[in-house]
């Protein structure tokens, strides 16, 4: 059985990012593919991790806390460091998230208020 790599172009393809979004995770060091010439190859620790990259990029997360949370990774592969700081970090984002949707609601009924203010003669 072989291992999956795959090339920058179908890197791209696989995840639906631009060839500059890859570049950059590259460049800010969050991935690292294999070389050979001027080919970059992915194999299956940079495909997971570009993976997680956007799962974490998804829920809200910076680059920085996504770094820091897969130098965990490195740092303890047997993962116990990483999944409580993923908690912490879970955690702390849910808390953003819920007042986020709950500024999101006000300003939502607020809209909604004010266009039925204004309809009401037109209706």
């Amino acid at each position: 059985m072989t291992e999956e790599r795959l090339d920058f172009k179908q890197m791209c393809a696989r995840f639906e990012v631009t060839p500059r979004t890859l570049r950059h995770y590259e460049y800010i060091e969050l991935l690292a593919p294999e070389r050979e010439g001027r080919a970059r190859f992915y194999g299956p620790r940079e495909i997971a991790r570009m993976t997680l990259i956007l799962r974490g990029r998804r829920f809200g997360f910076s680059l920085e806390e996504v770094r820091q949370w897969l130098e965990l990774y490195d740092a303890d592969p047997e993962g116990e460091t990483q999944q409580k700081a993923w908690v912490e970090l879970a955690d702390r984002q849910l808390a953003v998230l819920d007042e986020q949707r709950r500024e999101l609601d006000e300003v939502i009924d607020e809209l909604k208020r004010l266009r039925d203010a204004t309809a009401g003669p037109f209706a």
